[in-house]
């Protein structure tokens, strides 16, 4: 259920509140029958949850009280803005959409008219005002008239979706299931093909800064625990709270000047061999420390003084055994919850790591997506994140049963 949640709030996002997707990929300034064609791919061109209508960007619904919109394109139909209305002049021939329609879809008008002449092959007449609808098929949509004229206050066209459940939504799930992400036309590649391609770098960079990090971080940790209140011990708080105070990228910028512009020690820039990720390795480990270290330093320094660790103590276990083998062990549940939950943020990549060292990975990919709208890409991203990061939570509940015996799996 918690998936199926994921899946809905990230369709609410990006397909409700994220508004013309189309438009946004591809700018304003392109044809209609493109934007058209990129609803057409990805099942845009459909209602949203449920129904049997959609819009077509073929028109745009329009109420001439309002403006005349497209009419203003043929002499031979006169606007009344004060009126609200369209007069078509006799024998006129006039087709309102932007581009032609497929022959093979179904259509309706709805239109408010007064007067003689045929919509889409369907005879109008009426000499008071009257709303109708003209379904139709494809092909020919357009009005003409005879020797009288046409009058239109309102008109707006409707593609027919004979099945009810084929909607944006079913079209997702169905997209998903497939193991289909959608195609970036930013770099006019599948989006499968480029998170399969992005992963390795990614992770080839998070995971060492990962492991390396917990590592470090537990073991100076229980050091600060052992010389609680010595000299090691302040030193390595007002170390932590000196690293968390430095932003991220002066870290980035120092580490690129310093240890590979100025003294060679690191290439700069580049993904070609593994030594490229050992200065960006180094600055994701150093700048994570000082949060790491005062979280892990307080897990340890609360259990450092319950009743089990006094009676320890009491018995003559060593304060080593006592750190390394009762601490450790009892400060696991913290510390499962820390890891676990880090580890949907291995595969999203490091955003500012890879950008500034030129790592091809799913962090890079994630902001180049952004800057050029390339939604598709930043929609899988986003559902793969949190998917994740579900997966992570029931993960972190196993472990707890794990290593913890009070805690039972049921």
């Amino acid at each position: 259920p918690t998936v199926l949640g994921v899946i809905l709030l990230t369709f609410i996002l990006f397909n409700v509140v994220g508004g013309d997707l189309a438009a946004i990929a591809l700018g304003k300034k392109v044809s209609l029958q493109t934007l058209e064609n990129f609803d057409e791919q990805r099942g845009l061109n459909k209602p949203l949850f449920f129904g049997t209508r959609a819009k077509s960007r073929a028109y745009e619904d329009l109420d001439l009280s309002a403006g005349a919109g497209r009419w203003r394109n043929w002499s031979n139909a006169v606007y009344s803005a004060e009126a609200g209305t369209v007069t078509l002049q006799p024998n006129a021939s006039i087709n309102p959409l932007a581009f032609e329609l497929g022959a093979e879809d179904e259509f309706i008008w709805t239109l408010s008219f007064r007067g003689e002449g045929t919509l889409a092959g369907e005879p109008l007449s009426s000499t008071d005002w009257k709303s109708t609808k003209v379904r139709f098929n494809g092909g020919d949509a357009g009005f003409q008239t005879l020797e009288n004229t046409l009058e239109i206050q309102k008109l707006k066209l409707r593609r027919v979706n004979r099945n009810p459940f084929d909607s944006q939504l079913t079209f997702y799930i169905r997209q998903l299931l497939r193991g289909d992400m959608g195609y970036s036309e930013g770099f006019k590649q599948p989006v499968a093909k480029l998170l399969r391609d992005g992963v390795l770098p990614s992770l080839s960079l998070t995971i060492p800064i990962f492991i390396i990090g917990l590592v470090v971080s537990i073991s100076l940790s229980l050091v600060c625990a052992y010389f609680r209140d010595a000299f090691i011990d302040r030193f390595l708080v007002i170390f932590s709270v000196a690293l968390m105070s430095i932003n991220y990228l002066v870290f980035i910028v120092a580490g690129q000047y310093f240890l590979a512009y100025k003294n060679g020690w690191f290439p700069v820039w580049g993904y070609e061999s593994v030594k490229y990720l050992f200065l960006p390795v180094l600055i994701g480990v150093i700048s994570g420390l000082g949060s790491n270290i005062r979280f892990y330093r307080t897990i340890m320094l609360d259990e450092m003084y319950k009743d089990y660790v006094r009676t320890a103590f009491a018995k003559g276990v060593s304060k080593p055994r006592v750190l390394f083998v009762h601490v450790l062990k009892n400060a696991m549940i913290p510390i499962i919850t820390n890891v676990v939950i880090a580890i949907p943020f291995l595969y999203t990549g490091s955003l500012l790591l890879e950008s500034f060292f030129g790592i091809p990975g799913l962090g890079y990919l994630s902001i180049n997506a952004i800057l050029s709208a390339d939604i598709d890409v930043v929609r899988a991203i986003v559902l793969i994140g949190a998917l994740l990061f579900v997966v992570s939570n029931l993960l972190t509940d196993i472990c707890y049963a794990a290593a913890d015996p009070r805690v039972k799996l049921k």
